[in-house]
């Protein structure tokens, strides 16, 4: 399995703060997503290939009222 490039992580780590400052959990992202909190862990964790794709980001955006721009870093 390919691991995480660096623009990757860094919409992970997007996601992850705007999910921690809308006081939202893994468990939060799993229910939205319809997957296991052990794969959101999997996808925040560097050490598992576990990423994020176009259409969780669509998702997320909606269920945390925000737009999928949020999840993108600065480049």
């Amino acid at each position: 399995m390919a691991e995480k490039t660096d623009f990757e992580i860094a919409v992970i780590n997007e996601v992850r703060k705007v999910r921690k400052s809308k006081g939202f959990s893994q468990d939060d992202l799993a229910m939205f997503l319809n997957l296991s909190r052990g794969f959101i862990g999997q996808i925040e964790s560097p050490k598992f290939a576990s990423k994020y794709n176009v259409n969780h980001l669509g998702i997320l955006a909606k269920e945390m009222n925000c737009s999928p721009k949020d999840f993108m870093p600065d480049l």
